[in-house]
Parts: structure tokens; sequence; C-alpha cells
């Protein structure tokens, strides 16, 4: 089957082949917990991934607090969160509890603290969990650099101490769980002066307060590494479990999630990529999906996650072990490639439409791949979503192609087109080592080259190793679809091949819904390790719409992933409690307004405590600071203060407009 008994070059470096933050880079294993005891809904690896949402209404209206509660459990949520920014809210939570309970749900409570200690001693004696975010449980944000020597910082520790231990012992004595869920918008002083605004200052933040807990004696948590960025979301989730397994402490259940990840398909998109990956290596015990949506609305995007691995271990085929792991799983580098026409090398990954199963008879056709024909001109227009090639199969177009997208054919087709130049063939590995030998039968540029796993011979190494026309594209039926795929690069790696790689996915069984989750898990997962070149997403039964989903989704993949920037991003939270204006109206304005500014990062938080460190990422941020009042900043510094909300939007705009990066929207973005 598989010819790695292929051994590497001798200049390949063998790396250390335990792999501490999973059980098995291709196997399918559950990571082993503890079990945390919440309520009478027990989280761990001896249990399933839990569900879990958190509530949008105002902590003081419990009425409202208890039917929005009852709609996220009945939409499939095993715990719910609710926000507890002061006292008096910590107080209410008792009398939703006693609600909750009455009319017969005994779904367990998390009282969701920032900022206030005392809140938290409270909610504890009321609550079955209570989460704290070590960023801003004992210290005060000031964006400011603190030169620390060791005994200053182990001075500081003894500050955390003492304001944290109160809670913990609290948390022991009533038999409360607690998360300690770490964000990286909202390190604090102290660890971003010390660690930077690192993955590692997300861990070590998190295991200050975890180290006193376990001095305690005190066992009954969570962790979380909670990042609106996907990339630093997997890289600090991973280094945790190395971390946790490095200093011997207890193996924590995880909860997993995409801070801020936005709303409609795309917060769909980021959060299935940073969850999903990780539920892919067999990590995480809870799942919650931050959309700027109502919450009922989390919870079957989150079943939806987990359903996928409930029989995967069956289902899977087995998958060579990786003994030799060539990837930094806790850094981004891109994998070394040679550069093919525009694949690889320093080029974006590029976006192939599959249309084999559509014959490209007009030029409306291409209207779903972003490209656009006007006939008074006589011109083609490409928007920022154009894809990049269209794989017509046996059907060659029926008409000349925009000058932005290249044609690939069905090797047999062609070689007997009329314009061998202009467009380029796909072949099988068979197909391909036959004709390799015969420069002629190939082009001379661009020789697309279909791969699966099975398939890497010895002589097809050989042959990669000397041809720089070839781009491969991968693809698998295995339902351990990404470990099979990142199984194949490191193989390529290994065996120093260069070789530009197009991930190619087909969801023709997967429901319409779930598609979008299920390609930014197995494509995005690989992404985010540096591996790929290229996208290609299938469907057997595409239509118009369907077509257009697809370029959609793949340009959203890669976005997420930080690989390829093409619209405006949005860092906006799924609003709780404490927010202070209509998140989803404000959003969706902000969006109307702005969705044309290509590569512009904008954060919309509902209140102070979510920004300006949520929005870490953001080029810019509105905030809401009061009620009808709004901060805006650029990047983490407050520009303009108590901003009337009516006003706020054009403010916004003018504050972009300042640093030379508003452009006009065109007629296709009005």
């Amino acid at each position: 089957m598989f010819d790695s008994l292929l051994t590497p070059p001798q200049s390949v470096k063998q790396t250390d082949s335990s792999i501490l933050y999973t059980p098995s880079l291709t196997e399918y294993i559950r990571r082993k917990t503890i079990t945390v005891n919440i309520g009478d809904v027990p989280m761990g690896s001896d249990y399933p991934i839990r569900v879990q949402s958190m509530t949008t209404v105002d902590t003081m209206d419990t009425l409202g607090s208890v039917e929005q509660s009852i709609r996220m459990i009945e939409a499939g949520c095993e715990y719910v969160r609710i926000t507890a920014p002061s006292v008096k809210e910590a107080q209410n939570l008792e009398n939703i509890r006693k609600e909750l309970r009455a009319r017969g749900y005994t779904t367990p409570l998390v009282a969701d603290i920032h900022f206030t200690p005392n809140a938290a001693e409270l909610a504890a004696r009321v609550v079955e969990k209570v989460r704290i975010n070590p960023g801003n449980y004992a210290d005060r944000k000031r964006f400011e650099f603190i030169d620390y020597t060791d005994a200053a910082y182990a001075s500081e520790l003894e500050r955390i101490r003492a304001k944290f231990l109160p809670l913990v012992r609290i948390c022991k004595e009533y038999g409360t769980a607690m998360r300690i869920g770490t964000n990286h918008g909202s390190l604090s002083d102290r660890i971003l002066s010390r660690y930077g605004d690192t993955p590692v200052g997300m861990v070590e933040s998190a295991l200050e307060f975890l180290r006193i807990c376990e001095d305690e004696n005190y066992y009954n948590i969570t962790l979380s590494m909670k990042s609106s960025n996907p990339q630093v979301m997997v890289q600090a989730y991973r280094l945790l479990v190395q971390r946790l397994d490095e200093e011997g402490l207890k193996p924590y259940p995880l909860h997993l999630g995409v801070t801020e990840a936005g709303e409609a398909e795309d917060g769909r998109i980021k959060s299935a990529l940073g969850i999903g990956t990780l539920l892919e290596d067999g990590i995480g015990d809870t799942v919650r999906v931050s959309l700027t949506e109502e919450p009922e609305r989390e919870a079957p995007v989150a079943q939806a996650l987990i359903n996928r691995y409930t029989h995967r271990a069956s289902e899977s085929i087995a998958i060579p072990a990786i003994t030799t792991y060539p990837i930094n799983p806790f850094q981004y580098t891109r994998r070394s490639t040679h550069e093919v026409a525009n694949f690889g090398g320093q080029n974006v990954p590029r976006v192939i439409a599959d249309f084999s199963q559509v014959p490209v008879q007009e030029h409306d056709n291409l209207k779903p791949i972003g490209h656009f024909y006007l006939p008074e001109p006589d011109k083609w227009r490409m928007n920022d979503l154009g894809a990049d090639y269209v794989y017509t199969g046996s059907h060659p177009a029926q008409f000349m192609l925009p000058n932005g997208l290249k044609q690939i054919l069905d090797y047999t087709v062609w070689q007997s087109s009329s314009d061998q130049t202009n467009t380029f063939p796909i072949l099988s590995a068979g197909a391909y080592l036959t004709a390799q030998s015969v420069p002629e039968l190939l082009h001379s540029r661009l020789n697309f080259v279909q791969l699966s796993l099975s398939e890497l011979s010895a002589e097809l190494v050989a042959a990669l190793r000397i041809d720089t026309t070839v781009v491969l594209i991968i693809q698998t039926n295995n339902a351990h679809a990404m470990p099979e795929l990142r199984r194949l690069f490191v193989e390529l790696i290994n065996q120093e091949i260069r070789t530009p790689v197009v991930i190619q996915r087909n969801y023709s069984d997967v429901l319409d819904e779930n598609v979008p989750l299920y390609a930014a898990t197995d494509v995005g997962g690989l992404l985010i390790d540096g591996l790929g070149d290229g996208i290609m997403l299938s469907n057997s039964t595409p239509q118009a719409g369907q077509l257009k989903a697809l370029n959609s989704l793949s340009f959203g993949i890669l976005q997420a992933a930080r690989t390829r920037i093409t619209k405006t991003e949005y860092i906006s939270c799924p609003s709780c409690g404490r927010t202070l204006f209509d998140l989803q109206e404000t959003t969706a304005h902000i969006r109307q307004r702005t969705d044309h500014l290509k590569g512009v990062k904008i954060g919309i938080m509902g209140c102070i405590v979510n920004g300006p460190g949520e929005m870490a990422d953001a080029d810019y941020g509105y905030v809401g600071i009061g009620r009808d009042k709004i901060a805006l900043y650029r990047g983490q510094q407050v520009i303009k203060k108590s901003v009337p909300a009516d006003r706020a939007v054009d403010e916004l705009i003018e504050l972009i407009r300042e640093d030379n990066r508003w452009i006009e929207p065109t007629l296709e973005h009005a």
C-alpha cells in the first residue's frame, strides 16, 4: 500500500517522535483527562464532549434570563453560562437558578467573572461553576510594559495568590467547579511584559493560577485558551497540553472556543477551523461556538462539530504512524516549496473552482466564482473572490476565459485541445508516471497531478524531486481526512519534495449546513500549520448557488487561516448581559458600510470587558462604554471617547479615512 519503506534523505533532521500534545497524529484517540464534576453533568474523557453557550440577556432580568436559558437548553446546551460583572448580578444568579429548578431544569449554571473577586466568591456559593479570566481577575490592564526582576515577579505572584486563594477555598468547600479561562486579547501587562503576546504567555497565565489550585489540592478545574485568531488558539491549546504533561500537572478537561468569531458563515468557518483542528487530534471536552447571533443558534453548530467524532475511530481507515514529525505545532511556518506558475514559493494559496459537472457554455456561468462579463465595453471584471483556476474536466469552456482565470482539463481532453498553451492538464499519479519520461506529452510549465497517500511510491518521489512543473492535488476518502492528508504532507517533507500542493475535498454526502464546518476543519487545520498552496472544494451535483457558496467558502477558509486576505474581517463578540447596544444590528450596519475594505480588521465589542483586549487583532475598534455611548479605537489605543451611538459608525469611517485606508465603495458594494 504505502511505500514509506522510503528512507528519508540523510539531510532530513529526525525529530523527537514523542508527541505530547496529542496521543496520535494519525489515529483518532481522545485525550485522557480527569473528571470534573459540574452539578449532575460531569465533564472529561469518560463522558461525551459537552455543548454550552452563554446568555445575552441582562443578568438582572431574572425572567428574561430564565426564558433564554430554557431556549438554550432545549437547543442542546448542557451548561449555561451567565455573566456576573458585579456583586448584584452574582446575587441574582440565585434567583435565576431557583426559577429554572422550579420549572424542572437542572442544567448546571456557570458564572462568568471579570475583574471582581467579590462577585466570584459569592457566585461560587450559588452556581455549579465559575469562570475566571486570569488576565483580569487580579490585575488591571494599563497597557504598560514593566521590566520585572525575578524577585519583583515572584512578589506579584504572591499578590495574586492572596487575591485568588479565597475563591479556591470556597469552590473546594462548596464542590463548585472552576474554569481558568485565558483570553489572548486580555493578557495582563505582567504576562505581556515577560512573555509577550504569544501562546506561551497565554499558557503561563493559566498555569500561574492552576499551580495555586493544585497547592490547595483543588482539582475540579477546566481550562481554556481562547483567541479570535484560530491559529493562535490552536497553538496555545497544544502548548497547554504539553506543559501540563511536562510539569506533572493533572490532565484537566479543556473548554474549546474561538472567541469573538463573528456572525453567519464567517463565524462558523473561524470557529470550526480552531475547534475542529483540535477535535481532530482528540483534544477538547466541551465546546462553545461564539457567534454574534442568538445563543440558542450556537448549540447546533457546536453539536454538529462534535457529532463528526462520535464514531470517528470505527469509521476511519488506518493511517501509517508519524514517527518523524517535521512540523512545529506551536509556531506557524509555511512549508517550503518551489514556485510553479503562480503556486507555491511566496504566492498566496490559490482557489480552484470545480466545474467538472457544469458545462461552461455562457459568460454568466462564471459569475458564481467572481468573474463577470460586461457586454457593453466587451470586458471582464473580477471581484475580490474571483477564483484563480477553473477545472472543467472533460468539457472545455465554449469561449475564451478572462485573463484572471485559467482552465484545467482532464489529461485526455487536454491532449486533443487546440490550445495546449493556455490550458493545463490534470493527471492521475499513474498517468503522470507514464507521461513524464516524454516531456512533449506534458505541459511545459504546469501540470496538475492527483495524489492520495497510498499512491506515493518511490518512483513518484523520484520524479517529483526533479520535475518543477507539477502541482499536486491531494485527496482522501478516509473519514479521518485531515490526519491522512497531514500524513501525506509529512512524507513529502521528509522526502524533501518541494512540490506545491492543492488540498481537494469532496462533500457530496454532507448536509449543506455542515459543509463550511467540515471544510474549515479539513483544509483550515492544515493551512494553519503552514501546509497547503491551494484549495479545491467539490460537490457531485453543484448548482450555481452551490458553486458560489463553495467559492466563497474557499476564500473564507483562507482568510480565517490568515493565509490569504480578500475581505474585511470582523471580530465581534457574541453579546451577553453586559452588552450596551444591539450587537447584531450594529454589526450588520458596520458590515454594510465597510465590507469592501479588503484586509481591514474591525473589532465590535459590546462592552469594555471585551474591548479593547479581546479585539487584540483588530485595526479598529467599536466598543460600548455606556448606554448609547461608544469608544473608537485604533488598534488598542482609544482615539474617541463617548461618541453618541447614532454618529459612531460615521466617526469610525472618518478614523479609517484619516489613516488613508478608506476607499469609496463601488456599485458592487453599494
